[in-house]
């Protein structure tokens, strides 16, 4: 069955070690887009972060934000699906995260704001390397309302004492993706990739087995399994290379866009 819409995650995936896309990638996309192809940017970044990237290619299907919290259309600028970590249990995490360790970072992702009480310099994700934050002020302040997602970042072998107890006390409540090693991700529990992913394809009329996801990481899973066709990176991680149907090679040899090009442009070969 022909493909009509790419899933790409961004880090590790479409972006190279320096966060950019190369010219070979952006060309090979382009050629999908001519083909007809729908290309959906599947990432944890939010939509500030990924514009840039967006614009570059010149999509013009929703995008997948906060690892499925957040589906964004940018043409209409419209919300398509939005599930927030409810404020109560997103205050309680932030107060068992700080009698656990009281200078813990805490910062929080509303839609495409950023709030945060404080920055320090040696804990900046990629997006806080680049935008500034909305509001700084105490949690008091902001940390009354249902949250995208909850960002807690400090020493790593702190976070593996606060992910521990989140996930203790809010067990099927909250997903915690700990990255960069220095940061604690929280989403609302049924926000995932797989499930952002069915309302894109709902609102473009596209089917599963029209769909290819590719990912690199243990939060792609999900969208490589519902996906007609998974391809995982070469640099995935282990849960990502086994659900696969197939591996191209990693993100600093475009291996994204060798994938579109072999399983799309080129014919569509059968699943093993």
């Amino acid at each position: 069955m022909k493909i009509h819409l790419v899933a790409i995650d961004l880090d590790g995936t479409l972006l190279n070690s320096a966060k950019q896309i190369t010219d070979t990638t952006a060309a090979i996309l382009r050629s999908a887009r001519a083909a007809g192809v729908r290309i959906v940017l599947a990432t944890a970044r939010p939509p500030r972060s990924v514009m840039p990237f967006y614009t570059l290619l010149d999509l013009d299907a929703p995008m997948i934000n906060y690892n499925g919290a957040l589906v964004y259309d940018p043409p209409s600028q419209r919300v398509l699906l939005h599930r927030p970590v409810p404020g109560k249990i997103a205050r309680r995490i932030a107060a068992v995260a700080r009698e656990l360790f009281p200078d813990v970072l805490v910062s929080a992702e509303i839609l495409d704001r950023w709030y945060t009480d404080r920055l320090e310099a040696e804990y900046l994700t990629e997006t806080a390397r680049l935008h500034r934050p909305d509001v700084v002020a105490p949690l008091s302040e902001w940390l009354n309302q249902p949250v995208t997602k909850l960002l807690l970042l400090g020493p790593p072998s702190r976070l593996a004492d606060i992910a521990a107890a989140v996930r203790n006390d809010f067990l099927h409540q909250v997903t915690i993706v700990q990255s960069e090693g220095y940061l604690l991700q929280i989403n609302h529990a049924t926000a995932t990739k797989s499930q952002a992913l069915k309302v894109v394809a709902g609102e473009l009329g596209i089917s599963r087995e029209q769909i290819m996801a590719i990912g690199d990481n243990d939060n792609d899973v999900g969208m490589l399994q519902w996906s007609g066709i998974g391809v995982a990176m070469g640099n995935a991680s282990q849960k990502a290379l086994a659900a696969a149907d197939y591996v191209t090679d990693d993100h600093d040899a475009d291996g994204a866009a060798k994938a579109i090009q072999k399983l799309i442009l080129k014919g569509l070969p059968k699943k093993r």
